[in-house]
């Protein structure tokens, strides 16, 4: 099915502020009349001037009043002259506002609604995408739509109806001239349209490079501490050199287009003007055209084909619009594979059993889960162990919902979540992994991520549990302190006891905890445990884990190899075992293994 054209797509998805376009548009319009006005009052001057008591406004319009003499007339003009500027410039004012208002509100609308939709995408999106090029999406690519409005929607406009309207004065005056004078328009606008057919690709490859550029710094900045480590400053530089030549390469082919369509305009209005000037000069020297209105026509030829030389200046801001707003428009479109409506949950109705009845998943070809079937009873601790790679924490992206399973069901209290309202579901269940997210906020807001109108107090109490308190109360302003970007003020071991401390605020029926003590040291890890010891209670807790130790106490361990679950049981019925779990424990504890 052909895609819709990205100016149509744009002005259906604004279809909300049709008002506001037409009260716009009419504001132009009026803007204009009013602009060409004084062209047409100059010409009436010259002819009161020339002709007096005979001139035109004389003798069919002043002329009923008794506004007869040079003087009087004159005066009628400057009064007029004087109405059609303010009008002039009322009417600018207002275009202004109206059309930058739009423009704010589109902008804004546009990416409300792409980000919102682009959180509702399954994380199998994401693996394809880079985190920069959805940026310059959602940041450059929306901007150069406002721009477009802000200032290439009013020159169109304003270039169609000035055409029309002074075609209409010249087809009055003198048709003759009238038809010179408009030959060079459908030639600058065969022009103008052929520029811009050559424009749309190069653009289009100019947002691209543009998104690679953005992509390639976003993650370099993400990782600066790793290439300052590796001494990797010059090689990334380069990286960031070849990114930036491309983009500059296809500006350039760009540009080179672009510059040519002011040149040929002008040529085309050189012809016209020196027409207008020559030809009604000679009729005017031959009595067969008025003095007035051989100045009327030699003034507006120049305001019919001048404000043409911007319609390059209007392709090309018209052009880079529509790449971007296609990009725009492009990612609102992408269609969301994982449905957020469902049945509701009851507040505090879940109980928290769990089972995945024959699930299997792969990313790809090679299968990560295969026909996995558990049960998890509410209230159990629950551990999953492995190997990198077997399949643990994908069990959690499933129970979250991140992606959906290829075959099989999850079920929570006996229920497919596929089934159940997606926001509803996560409500129920408190994440913390392995890589803990803060926002650029306070402590605070940190630990309340997720539970806005929890009180100071509970925070407070959060922070204690998760025995957070402590290194907070020594930071220069406690709980107020902000930490930075993704947190980089606090160490990962802090960064996890806030992200254990926001869940544990949630106090959700369900909590996970992925690889949430593999990367601390030995005394935040057994905070940690201490913390999980109490929060655990009455909870299903499900725990991923490489190392044995921290999943000792467990209801129940999986262990995990393949995608399949090779042995399950309590830590002392699987060291009884002495399989692979028995095996992987005395690895783990430096004993000695056959």
């Amino acid at each position: 099915m052909k895609s819709a054209h990205p100016l149509r797509a744009l002005l259906a998805y604004a279809r909300a502020y049709r008002g506001d376009i037409r009260l716009a548009t009419l504001y132009s319009v009026l803007n204009k009349l009013f602009d060409v006005l004084p062209e047409v009052l100059i010409g009436a001057a010259v002819d009161v001037v020339v002709r007096g008591d005979q001139s035109f406004i004389a003798t069919r319009m002043l002329g009923r009043f008794g506004i007869t003499g040079v003087w009087p007339q004159l005066l009628a003009l400057g009064a007029l002259n004087v109405a059609v500027w303010g009008l002039e410039s009322l009417f600018e004012y207002l275009l202004e506002v109206k059309w930058r208002g739009l423009a704010q509100n589109i902008q804004h609308d546009l990416r409300q609604d792409c980000y919102a939709h682009v959180q509702k995408l399954e994380l199998r999106f994401f693996e394809d995408q880079r985190t920069g090029a959805l940026m310059s999406v959602l940041n450059d690519d929306i901007n150069q739509m406002e721009r477009f409005i802000n200032f290439g929607a009013t020159q169109i406009i304003q270039v169609f109806f000035g055409s029309l309207l002074v075609s209409a004065v010249f087809f009055a005056l003198q048709p003759g001239i009238a038809v010179i004078s408009l030959v060079p328009i459908p030639v600058i606008l065969l022009g103008a349209f052929w520029f811009q057919k050559k424009l749309a690709p190069r653009y289009s490859a100019v947002r691209e490079a543009a998104g690679d550029v953005s992509a390639r710094l976003n993650n370099n900045l993400l990782g600066l501490a790793t290439i300052k480590a590796y001494a990797a400053e010059d090689f990334e530089a380069r990286h960031i050199e070849q990114a930036s030549d491309v983009y500059r390469r296809a500006n350039t082919e760009a540009i080179a287009v672009s510059s040519a369509i002011t040149p040929v305009i002008r040529m085309a209005i050189l012809a016209g003007f020196t027409a207008t000037l020559v030809y009604g000069g000679w009729l005017t020297i031959h009595g067969r055209l008025e003095v007035g209105a051989y100045s009327v026509l030699v003034f507006l030829t120049q305001r019919l084909l001048w404000p043409m030389t911007r319609l390059a200046e209007v392709a090309d801001m018209y052009q880079r619009s529509m790449a971007a707003t296609e990009r725009a428009l492009g990612l609102l479109s992408t269609p969301i594979r994982i449905a957020y409506e469902g049945r509701h949950l009851a507040a505090g109705a879940t109980r928290g059993s769990l089972r995945f009845d024959r699930v299997s998943f792969s990313y790809g070809e090679t299968p990560t889960l295969s026909d996995i079937t558990l049960e998890v009873q509410a209230g159990q601790t629950v551990a999953f162990v492995g190997s990198t790679g077997s399949g643990k924490s994908t069990l959690i992206k499933l129970l979250l919902r991140f992606y959906e399973p290829q075959q099989g069901h999850v079920l929570l209290d006996g229920a497919p979540i596929d089934e159940l309202n997606l926001q509803d579901l996560r409500r129920t269940i408190g994440y913390v992994a392995q890589d803990a997210f803060l926002t650029d906020g306070t402590i605070a807001e940190n630990i309340a991520y997720g539970s806005q109108s929890a009180s100071d107090v509970q925070i407070r109490e959060a922070a204690r549990l998760s025995e957070s308190l402590e290194f907070i109360e020594r930071l220069p302003l406690a709980f107020a302190t902000r930490v930075g970007e993704r947190g980089q003020k606090l160490s990962g071991g802090q960064r996890q006891r806030l992200a254990l401390a926001r869940a544990i605020l949630k106090n959700p029926p369900i909590l996970i905890l992925d690889e949430a003590t593999s990367a601390v040291d030995n005394e935040t890890e057994a905070a940690i445990q201490r913390s999980l010891a109490v929060v655990s209670r009455n909870r299903t807790t499900l725990v991923i884990a490489h190392r044995l130790s921290t999943v000792r106490q467990a209801d129940c361990i999986h262990l995990m190899e393949r995608g399949r679950i090779v042995e399950s049981g309590t830590h002392e019925e699987l060291l009884a075992a002495g399989d692979a779990y028995a095996a992987l424990w005395k690895l783990q504890t430096g004993e000695r293994v056959a």
